[in-house]
């Protein structure tokens, strides 16, 4: 298969998969999302791979999030394929049983750190920044946040991610649990082949049933989460409170969400 948004390539059992629109901080669109997931099927299906890693393309952003100008022009129809399209790719994500490593340069936010949250792991340089901005333009983050994000940060803290969002610095992710390990920037790409062969060197059996066995407690209850919230995004699709957030955020003006506060 032929990519326009993202790189694949593979060799001595890593796979690489690479987000490549460093124009837009390598903002996720749908193609962006159908072929990632084709990628790590592809992957998945590789007897010779043992291990993915997942970066974003420059030194930017490993993912800014949703390409909000791709968001324009929403309905409850184009939420729901939007969510069938997303629940594609993190189901690829969460239910092959390979390892799956986060390499993160810059921005990880948004869908970006949803993402992150699907993977096994992450490694992040020093200039790395983490967050949620769904209610900044009038969205929420339930691919994956919402339901996740506690069990790695703890619920107070997650309600501080979502509520506010915040961005965090490598080192503040790394102490609250969201990463597993900082380095300098230079050192990010040896860091993070040093993690591949770690896990290369084990019984790749091993690995495969503690991957399975690990996610199988935490995503019943999030795919038992998922559909309801799905129906709900697509109802919150192009609202007017919805699309004040997207047209504010194109436009570089300033939200004004206090219109929609109930007295």
């Amino acid at each position: 298969m032929s990519y326009e948004d993202i790189l694949y390539e593979s060799g001595d059992g890593i796979a690489t998969i690479t987000i490549n629109r460093p124009e837009v901080r390598n903002a996720v669109r749908p193609k962006t999302y159908e072929e990632l997931t084709a990628a790590f099927k592809v992957a998945a299906e590789d007897a010779t791979v043992g291990v993915v890693v997942i970066t974003g393309a420059g030194d930017k952003a490993f993912c800014s999030g949703g390409d909000v100008r791709d968001q324009s022009s929403r309905t409850p129809h184009v939420g729901r394929m939007h969510m069938r399209r997303l629940y594609a790719l993190s189901s690829m994500m969460r239910m092959m049983d390979k390892p799956i490593i986060a390499k993160v340069r810059g921005f990880c936010v948004g869908g970006g750190n949803e993402i992150n949250l699907f993977c096994d792991l992450t490694v992040a340089s020093e200039d790395a920044k983490f967050g949620q901005v769904g209610p900044r333009v009038g969205s929420i983050p339930i691919w994956g946040a919402c339901q996740l994000l506690a069990r790695y940060v703890g619920e107070r803290k997650a309600r501080e991610m979502l509520y506010t969002c915040k961005l965090y610095t490598a080192q503040q992710s790394l102490d609250m649990g969201l990463i597993n390990e900082v380095c300098p920037a230079e050192d990010l790409d040896r860091v993070v082949h040093e993690l591949c062969q770690s896990i290369l060197d084990k019984s790749p059996q091993s690995i495969r049933i503690a991957k399975i066995a690990l996610n199988a407690g935490s995503d019943q209850e999030f795919y038992g989460s998922f559909f309801p919230t799905s129906e709900l995004l697509a109802g919150i699709y192009g609202n007017e409170e919805n699309m004040e957030g997207i047209t504010a955020f194109l436009e570089k003006r300033p939200s004004d969400f206090r219109k929609y506060r109930r007295p």
